[in-house]
């Protein structure tokens, strides 16, 4: 069923939309979709930083915008224009909402996950929320832009897999973006690409000595640059 959303340019609408983004990073599904993209356009700009996990989803799905898009389809979503609370069944529910959805009788066709809540869970959410809110700031100013040059052996060397070699690696924290081929001479062509990454996950240095210029990467990378570093 499609996740509805009631109002978000109002008080009440973005206090629900905050309390259900609390456990997840995604409207739907576990990466960014359209679904993200629909909640996003009738916000008319960042919320307020009172709203940690709008804030935090609204600056994600910013920069994902910015650097690579969004091409998931998502699971559908609505958005209406009524102050009233919202109900929604998660397609793929994170699994601190299992035994939630499982004490709903069968009889239900719609299952209100907040109306469910134990005093337990809802004092457990409380106190995260307030763990997020106080880190909030830190982990915003806590990310940076950084372009890399991914050198390759030689001429001979299968720019597509070099690229396939770079983007297979995975890591939490780090978002990889946009990337060109660059000229470099003698038939040579250097990779240019950009990634996101959170300061306090990912250390540059590290990702390129243990991932990018070690086995099997190797293979087709000789070497890595960092042309330039920025935080956001």
């Amino acid at each position: 069923m499609a996740v509805t959303f009631h109002d978000l340019k109002s008080a009440s609408g973005l206090k629900k939309l905050d309390e259900f983004l609390l456990p997840r990073s995604y409207i739907t599904g576990y990466q960014a979709s359209k679904d993200d993209i629909a909640v996003h356009a009738e916000l008319s700009g960042p919320p307020s930083s009172d709203y940690v996990n709008v804030s935090r989803w609204y600056n994600h799905i910013e920069a994902l915008l910015r650097l690579s898009g969004v091409s998931g389809e998502g699971q559908g979503v609505q958005v209406t224009g009524s102050a009233t609370v919202f109900e929604e069944v998660p397609a793929s529910p994170p699994i601190a909402d299992t035994k939630a959805s499982a004490a709903v009788d069968d009889d239900d066709d719609d299952v209100d996950l907040f109306g469910e809540e134990t005093e337990e869970e809802k004092k457990a959410a409380e106190e995260r929320a307030a763990a997020v809110k106080a880190s909030g700031k830190k982990k915003e100013s806590g990310k940076s832009s950084v372009l890399l040059d991914v050198k390759p052996w030689d001429d001979e060397t299968d720019m597509k897999k070099l690229e396939e070699a770079v983007r297979s690696v995975k890591m939490d924290g780090l978002l990889w973006g946009a990337s060109k081929l660059v000229p470099v001479g003698y038939g040579i062509k250097k990779l240019q690409i950009m990634m996101t990454i959170v300061d306090d996950l990912v250390s540059v240095d590290n990702l390129i000595e243990d991932h990018l210029t070690s086995e099997p990467a190797n293979e087709h990378i000789q070497s890595c640059d960092i042309v330039a570093f920025n935080k956001i």
